[in-house]
């Protein structure tokens, strides 16, 4: 009886990692298409490569078009979204740029690698100097970990995230959202940026 209730506890106590095991966490994918149509909280949008995916927008979704500004609309203490290249130069050139509204003020502040480019790098960071050289504005930032700087060419578009509501989720407009997977493969977003008067966000 001893022997049976040893071995009793033993199999309790190699199944409890498998209990106490968290469960998988989802996984961010970038989205970026046109609205095929919206049916509730069900966002389906044909994307750039071809297939078609269905997002389920939380109940309180935030909805952002956006709107053309230049560098001269760039401001000591603006929070930007900046994607780059580094040049042979060595320095950071823009190939875009995103003023964010103050509710997203902070939204993934850092630098890290932009995969939609060779050799790109995202900086998402407080605006410290605004000034000008002979290639266009140059953009000095500061984010916890530090500090960048980069160029912004005046053929570089510089977009603002303006406030918006679903009734930019109409069929057509160009919109883009980093939506969570689920590890049933179910696609969640609480914020969507969407084409606003033509305007279309970065894709």
């Amino acid at each position: 009886m001893r022997s049976t209730s040893i071995a009793a506890i033993f199999i309790a106590l190699l199944a409890l990692p498998v209990l106490a095991q968290t469960p998988p966490a989802t996984t961010p994918m970038r989205v970026a298409g046109t609205v095929d149509k919206l049916d509730g909280n069900n966002l389906t949008v044909n994307m750039k490569e071809g297939q078609a995916v269905t997002i389920v927008l939380a109940d309180n979704a935030a909805v952002f078009g956006v709107e053309k500004r230049t560098v001269a609309d760039i401001k000591p203490g603006d929070f930007l979204a900046s994607g780059g290249v580094k040049g042979t130069d060595g320095k950071i050139h823009a190939v875009e740029v995103r003023i964010f509204p103050e509710t997203l003020r902070g939204t993934g502040e850092g630098q890290r690698p932009w995969d939609v480019k060779p050799d790109g790098v995202m900086t998402n960071a407080t605006v410290g100097t605004v000034s000008q050289s002979p290639q266009g504005g140059v953009i000095h930032v500061k984010y916890k970990e530090g500090e960048s700087e980069y160029t912004v060419g005046p053929e570089v578009p510089v977009l603002a995230y303006v406030a918006g509501d679903r009734g930019l989720l109409k069929p057509g407009a160009a919109v883009l959202t980093i939506a969570q997977k689920k590890p049933d493969g179910t696609l969640t977003t609480g914020r969507v940026t969407a084409e606003k008067d033509g305007v279309k966000p970065p894709m």
